[in-house]
C-alpha cells in the first residue's frame, strides 16, 4: 500500500471563501436544473380555457420531454431558465447572433393520437423556432392522416373517433328569467366564464326580441343538464365565424395569398391531409395554399415566392415537392374557444417539446383564500 506524498515546497492551497463557495454552488444548480428542464422535465401552467374541461386554468403541470425526445437549442446564446424575456422585464433573454440546425434525441414514445402536447406555435415569425409562444392542445391527428370534421365530430381517415371526456362546446342558453338562482345552478355545474367578473357569464340579449340568456361553454354532459331544467328555453350551439385554414389572407405580412375560401367552419372542417416525412405532393391551384408555409417557412427552402395561386422557388413554378419532416393537427378540447391547428396549420415535429403528463398542483383565480386548491385534481395523470 503507498500512500501519495505532498511536494513540501509547494505553496500550501488557500481555502475558498463562502461568498467563491456560493457562486459556484449556485453555477452548479444553475447547469443541472437547466439540463433537467432540457432533457427531462420542465413545468408549465394553463393560463387560458382553450383545453377546458379536460385541463382547466390554474392547472400546474409536469411536460415530460423524454416521451418523444428532447430537440438539441437552435439558440444557444441565452439567459438561463428563461423562454423569450428576462424575468420581470421585457427584454430579449437570446441572442440570434448563432443559430443552430437542431436534432431530436431518440424518446421512448412517438407522438400519437389524443396526446396532450406542448410546442412551440408555428405561425410566429418574431422569435426563433425554439422560443416560440408555448401552446398546450390535443393531438387530433398525425403525419399520414386525413382529417375531417362533421358536425363537430372528428373523422379519421374517414372513420369517426372515439369523444375525448371533457370536450367543450359553446352554446346560447336562453331562459325565461335571469337571476341569482341560475347562476346558482351554472356554478353547480362548473360552469365558468373567466373573462366575467368572479367567473360567472352575464346575462345578454337573445337572437330574437324579448329574449335573454347566457353564453356559456361546456360539456356534452352538461347542455344535457340544462335542457331539461324548466327555466332553460333553448341551448343554441353557436359558431363562430372566423378564417381558418388554409384559406389564410397573407404570410409574413408580405406575400399576399388567394386561396380560394372553402367555407370550412370550427364545426364542419376538411378533409385535409396531414403530410408525413417522404410523401412527395403534387401541388396545383387547388392545394398549393396547404403547403405553402411548409415549403416557405418550416423546412428552410430558399427563395419561395407566392404568385398566381402557386408556390415558386426562384422564379419557377413548383409542381411537386418532397415533405422532409412529420406534421400534425392540434385542437384544443374546448373546441370552440381554442385558437389552434384550424386556424394556422399544421404543427412541424421540430416544434414539438414534450407530451403533458402530470397535474402536480391546481389553482381556483375565481375562488376565496380557503378554497383556492383544487385538492381532487392533484397529482392526475393526463389523459
Amino acid at each position: 500500500m503507498s500512500l501519495l506524498k505532498t511536494d513540501p515546497t509547494a505553496p500550501p492551497q488557500v481555502p475558498k471563501t463562502k461568498t467563491r463557495e456560493w457562486a459556484d454552488s449556485l453555477i452548479f444548480a444553475i447547469v443541472a436544473a437547466t439540463l433537467i428542464r432540457w432533457a427531462t422535465f420542465e413545468a408549465y401552467t394553463i393560463p387560458s380555457p382553450s383545453m377546458e374541461n379536460s385541463l382547466l386554468v390554474g392547472d400546474y403541470l409536469f411536460v415530460s420531454k423524454l416521451h418523444y425526445g428532447p430537440i438539441t437549442p437552435q439558440t444557444p446564446l441565452q439567459v438561463p431558465l428563461t423562454h423569450q424575456t428576462i424575468w420581470g422585464t421585457g427584454l430579449k433573454s437570446y441572442s440570434e447572433l448563432i443559430q443552430l440546425p437542431t436534432y431530436r434525441l431518440p424518446g421512448f414514445s412517438e407522438i400519437k393520437r389524443n396526446d396532450v402536447v406542448v410546442f412551440h406555435v408555428p405561425h410566429e415569425s418574431q422569435f426563433p423556432a425554439d422560443l416560440r409562444t408555448n401552446y398546450i392542445k390535443r393531438c387530433v391527428a398525425i403525419a399520414g392522416d386525413t382529417l375531417q370534421i362533421k358536425d363537430g365530430q372528428v373523422f379519421l381517415n374517414g372513420k369517426p373517433e372515439g369523444s375525448v371526456p371533457g370536450l367543450q362546446t359553446t352554446y346560447f342558453m336562453q331562459v325565461d328569467n335571469p337571476n341569482d338562482e341560475v347562476l346558482a345552478a351554472l356554478k353547480a355545474q362548473g360552469v365558468v366564464e373567466y373573462d366575467q367578473p368572479g367567473g360567472m357569464p352575464v346575462a345578454v340579449p337573445g337572437p330574437t326580441p324579448n329574449t335573454y340568456g347566457y353564453t356559456i361553454s361546456c360539456t356534452q354532459a352538461t347542455a344535457d343538464y340544462f335542457k331539461k331544467q324548466p327555466y332553460v328555453k333553448g341551448m343554441t350551439v353557436l359558431q363562430p365565424q372566423v378564417q381558418l385554414f388554409p384559406d389564410v389572407a397573407d404570410f409574413h405580412n408580405t406575400e399576399a395569398m388567394s386561396a380560394t375560401p372553402r367555407g370550412w367552419t370550427l364545426d364542419n372542417y376538411g378533409p385535409l391531409p396531414i403530410p408525413k416525412k417522404g410523401q412527395t405532393i403534387t401541388l396545383t391551384p387547388a392545394n398549393a395554399a396547404i403547403y405553402f408555409k411548409i415549403v416557405a417557412r418550416y423546412e428552410h427552402n430558399e427563395g419561395i415566392t407566392w404568385q398566381d395561386g402557386m408556390i415558386y422557388q426562384n422564379g419557377k413554378a413548383l409542381t411537386s415537392y418532397t415533405i422532409k419532416q412529420n406534421y400534425y393537427m392540434m385542437m384544443g378540447d374546448n373546441r370552440h374557444n381554442s385558437e389552434d391547428s384550424r386556424f394556422w396549420g399544421f404543427v412541424p415535429e421540430d416544434h414539438v417539446v414534450g407530451k403533458a403528463v402530470l397535474i402536480w398542483l391546481s389553482v381556483d383565480p375565481n375562488a376565496d383564500f380557503w378554497h383556492k386548491i383544487r385538492w381532487s385534481r392533484l397529482f392526475n395523470i393526463i389523459h
